[in-house]
């Protein structure tokens, strides 16, 4: 992931680009929301928009927390993401190969935990 924040102004971002952001900073560590799952919650924009936006300007959050619908890691940075998933705690389909994140398990709804 490229960090586009060199410049520390986050305020110059589209605004699509800081939703995106700001929701990947709150998914909880060991939890993950797919591109779509990001497009449904804030009602706007697809899939291949969220991904746009992380990839310019994903790299300051943790951007591993947004994955495929496939469960799948982000290609080119699998080490990196299974690193971070292991360190959190991240859910994963072991038998599956390569190893992908259990969605089922590790899904994260946009909502604060317990409520």
């Amino acid at each position: 992931m490229t960090d586009a924040h060199d410049d520390g102004e986050r305020g110059e971002l589209p605004p699509f680009a800081e939703l995106v952001l700001d929701l990947a900073e709150r998914i909880p560590p060991g939890r993950v929301m797919t591109y779509g799952d990001i497009a449904e919650y804030l009602g706007q924009g697809g899939p291949r928009q969220v991904g746009r936006v992380l990839a310019l300007y994903g790299g300051a959050v943790p951007w591993w927390r947004v994955i495929r619908a496939d469960g799948r890691f982000l290609p080119g940075h699998e080490h990196r993401a299974l690193a971070r998933y292991a360190e959190e705690g991240t859910p994963l389909r072991e038998l599956a190969d390569p190893p992908r994140v259990d969605l089922g398990r590790a899904r994260w709804d946009g909502e604060p935990a317990g409520e």
